[in-house]
């Protein structure tokens, strides 16, 4: 082995043990996100607000189809009495109702629609909440990462004793007033 190799066989080496030390001294958490916004009195409404919201453009939206189909039943019923320029004129203004309807209900629940925007306006700044409750709490326990177990991360084990939510929860204020209610 000449010298150049074995100083770099060194260099491999120790570079190697040094990232699986660092590796070893990390600490990781984890918290329930979709827990802790079940306990959160002002998550539970916002979602109920959506919901609400979410029912009435869909209820809009579907009394616009029946007044679609409406008009087919009615072009139906009087085509033998109409010409075929009339039926045509008729069948264009449907289209177009048609066309209408299609393009409020993608306003409404397409991709960065209202729904969208309306989820984003009331339930991000209670996520930036959490979000920031986790950070103290990483920082209060030294952890150096939190993953959420509720996200796509799969956990196959989890050891309780890493489990940070309850910590979450009480630099939220509701994991004390559970307490003090029992």
């Amino acid at each position: 082995m000449t010298k150049t190799s074995f100083i770099y066989f060194f260099l491999f080496s120790f570079f190697t043990f040094a990232s699986l030390i660092s590796a070893y001294s990390q600490r990781f958490g984890y918290v329930d996100t979709d827990f802790i916004k079940s306990q959160m009195p002002e998550y539970n409404e916002a979602q109920a607000e959506i919901n609400k919201i979410s029912l009435q453009w869909q209820e809009e939206i579907q009394n616009k189809y029946k007044e679609i189909e409406s008009l087919y039943n009615k072009l139906k019923a009087e085509e033998v009495l109409l010409t075929r320029e009339m039926k045509d004129d008729r069948l264009s203004y449907i289209k177009k109702k048609e066309n209408e309807v299609k393009e409020y209900h993608n306003k409404v629940f397409g991709y960065e629609g209202l729904l969208f925007l309306k989820r984003k306006e009331l339930v991000k700044p209670l996520q930036d909440k959490i979000f920031k409750a986790s950070a103290k709490v990483a920082k209060d326990n030294r952890l150096q990462m939190i993953f959420d177990k509720s996200g796509d991360l799969i956990m196959i084990y989890t050891d309780p004793i890493y489990d940070f939510t309850e910590n979450v929860l009480e630099e939220l204020g509701i994991g004390q007033k559970e307490e003090q209610s029992n």
